[in-house]
């Protein structure tokens, strides 16, 4: 299995600067943060400008990936692509389908992004919602041939205190949307850190949607049970009492996860999504922090 890493933690570092990194620190994949040039989300970046990716421009950055022995994982772009505004709901859905002809254009596979979440509208009303939105973006992918991999993070606070803001976090959720778009290249960009703290069976998940996974991010979870006692699951909110964590920090048994991630015949990349507050602070210290986890994947991942 390729060991990779989200590019957003590295921002504001140019994606030349971070693929020398990485083909020096032992990863063989990069998976591209592609948000817009002007957002100012927290874990994002924009090492890949989709907006205004021409030919001559993906051509340079295969031969850079080329040249360093590395491989494009992925095109992460993950926004409210469900917002109640029409305008903000415009600007994030142009810019995923910006995101998803980039894409094409590098022949890189799968694209990840949201479901999101209208606030005025109830879980099932969003599922039906999603279907509206989704249904004509992923026949487009489908004709680019490319890939939509949803990330399941709940994102809890995102739109308003303690609700989920992305309607695509548990087993059933992800039951109801491929019912509702059962296109063969719409999947998960699975990411088995969000379902420790939501109390789901990772393994159990990886088993049952087989079919669906078509990217894998590398997170852990660490969950303080004294806490958890004191404010309740009720309160969901990153901190409190769990926090992400690099591989290997936390809860996670990466040896038994990435184990059944063989059986079900995944063999592409694990690409760590670096959200952990003890490795934050300094470009040292978030290099640092990757280097950790992707030694403690390495264990697990060879052969």
């Amino acid at each position: 299995m390729k060991l990779g890493f989200l590019t957003g933690c590295l921002s504001p570092l140019p994606l030349d600067s971070i693929v020398v990194w990485a083909a020096q620190n032992g990863f063989t994949a990069l998976e591209l943060s592609a948000w817009p040039v002007d957002n100012a989300r927290d874990y994002a970046g924009t090492q890949l400008d989709a907006a205004r990716l021409d030919q001559a421009e993906a051509a340079r950055i295969r031969a850079l990936f080329d040249q360093h022995h590395l491989t494009i994982s992925c095109v992460t772009y993950c926004d409210n692509n469900l917002a109640h505004d029409p305008a903000e709901r415009a600007r994030y859905l142009n810019h995923l389908q910006a995101v998803i002809r980039a894409a094409a254009l590098l022949g890189v596979p799968t694209v990840s992004t949201f479901i999101g979440r209208d606030v005025t509208l109830t879980l099932e009303q969003n599922l039906e919602e999603a279907k509206q939105v989704f249904t004509p973006i992923v026949a487009e992918a489908n004709r680019l041939g490319v890939r939509i991999g949803i990330e399941n993070c709940p994102m809890p606070d995102w739109q308003f205190e303690g609700l989920a803001g992305n309607v695509a976090f548990s087993p059933a959720l992800w039951t109801r949307l491929f019912e509702l778009i059962p296109a063969e290249n719409f999947g998960l960009n699975f990411d088995p850190s969000h379902l420790v703290w939501l109390g789901v069976d990772y393994l159990a998940a990886v088993r049952d949607f087989a079919p669906r996974i078509f990217h894998t991010h590398a997170k852990d979870t660490e969950i303080f049970p004294e806490r958890r006692s004191r404010y309740s699951i009720m309160e969901p909110s990153h901190g409190v009492w769990w926090r992400y964590r690099m591989p290997g920090s936390g809860m996670i048994d990466w040896g038994a996860f990435i184990g059944t991630l063989r059986k079900i015949g995944y063999n592409g990349v694990l690409s760590t999504e670096h959200e952990d507050p003890e490795w934050e602070g300094s470009e040292e210290k978030v290099k640092r922090g990757l280097v950790l986890g992707r030694e403690h994947l390495q264990k697990f991942a060879q052969g």
